[in-house]
């Protein structure tokens, strides 16, 4: 009845509605994003379901629209959250200086022949080293991003590094 009300314009029918569903939208929307991000969810759901109260077309199913309405927003936070984590794990990657000393030529070129490396790493060494291409350069050719061409190009040397090491000892 709250519902039919409230898509009447009544903002008394309204408050308790919202205030029917809340505690169950907060359980489910916890469940989903976790405690630190469920209140500020469930507030721009509650706000969603004042604003679109109008459009729904069965007063009945009122609950299980408010759960898709917290599904949404739910999965809408998770994706921001994930994306800001990889753009922050990337800019710190792509902050990272690129080493300096590359390896003699000669040398370089037996390495890679002996399949020491991962065809990821070796992909990067021989692009920035024998065909002398800048590491954005790399990334485009290999469609990744600055940080995982770093990140390679440095396990790469690394893992060269200590066979090296390991062949004079």
């Amino acid at each position: 009845m709250w519902a039919l009300r409230a898509q009447c314009g009544d903002r008394e029918a309204l408050e308790p509605l919202l205030r029917s569903v809340q505690p169950a939208l907060h359980r489910y929307v916890r469940r989903l994003t976790g405690d630190s991000d469920a209140d500020d969810v469930v507030q721009d759901v509650l706000v969603a379901i004042a604003r679109n109260v109008v459009w729904l077309i069965e007063p009945r199913l009122f609950r299980p629209w408010a759960y898709r309405i917290a599904s949404r927003a739910a999965f809408s936070h998770l994706r921001r959250r994930r994306r800001r984590a990889e753009e922050t794990d990337e800019a710190v990657l792509a902050s990272l200086p690129a080493p300096e000393a590359p390896p003699d030529n000669a040398l370089l070129a037996e390495l890679l022949d002996a399949e020491l490396l991962s065809p990821a790493s070796r992909a990067v060494l021989v692009l920035h080293f024998q065909e002398e291409m800048q590491l954005d350069e790399v990334a485009a050719v290999l469609e990744i991003p600055i940080g995982t061409v770093k990140s390679r190009l440095a396990y790469g040397l690394k893992s060269l590094r200590k066979y090296l090491s390991e062949k004079r000892s």
